[in-house]
């Protein structure tokens, strides 16, 4: 049976039948780091570039990813301190602050998306840009990215409960305001699971708290 040639986003279709597969995604190109100055340039990007979440949701002039970015490391900063045993807190700030960095390129790509792409595909792309983009900081930032998307150590996790609990805080905010039907972000919060981490549960049972508060006014 004859296929036709696999195209550059890796979908191959079947000649005889007109059926589409998805193929395993090909190596990515490697690219030199970019010069500081690029790299920096490149990075203002997060400042007007919205997460795609809450615009989907209908809601207007959303939280950009740099602003998402900045709360998610107040929100480090609030709740590693309290953290036992003690975790390395400038180093998950430092994890926390470049979390979101490859988005300055691909944008924040909507959850239908991300679930649609072949397993490995997201976490690809983002480490390609990292190599290119984060690289062009500092060895430094890039191994912390690199660390943040392994998610192996408690740093790491850590800042990941920090990045859903940032979700709520900008939810509550969201709700106070009267804005939109949100029902999908308080499952989503409500389902994260905050227990190797004490200061965060406390607060997520706060931000729980605070928002069934909303839903009675």
């Amino acid at each position: 049976m004859g296929r036709a040639p696999e195209t550059p986003d890796g979908i191959e279709t079947e000649s005889s039948s007109g059926e589409y597969r998805i193929a395993p995604p090909r190596a990515a190109i490697a690219r030199p780091p970019l010069d500081t100055l690029s790299a920096l340039i490149s990075l203002l990007a997060l400042d007007r570039l919205p997460r795609t979440g809450w615009l989907l949701a209908g809601i207007e002039d959303p939280e950009t990813i740099a602003g998402h970015v900045v709360s998610t490391a107040h929100v480090v900063l609030t709740l590693a301190p309290g953290v036992e045993p003690a975790l390395d807190v400038d180093r998950a700030l430092a994890l926390a602050v470049v979390h979101d960095s490859p988005e300055a390129w691909t944008g924040d790509l909507p959850k239908q998306i991300s679930e649609g792409l072949p397993p490995g595909a997201k976490q690809a792309l983002e480490a390609s840009v990292a190599d290119t983009l984060l690289a062009g900081l500092s060895a430094t930032a890039r191994e912390r990215h690199a660390e943040y998307a392994e998610g192996e150590t408690r740093e790491s996790k850590f800042v990941r409960v920090c990045d859903k609990l940032q979700l709520g805080v900008q939810l509550l905010a969201y709700k106070r305001a009267g804005m939109g039907d949100l029902m999908d972000f308080v499952e989503t919060l409500s389902s994260l699971d905050c227990g190797d981490f004490a200061p965060a549960a406390e607060f997520h049972a706060t931000l729980i708290t605070a928002l069934e508060e909303c839903e009675l006014e």
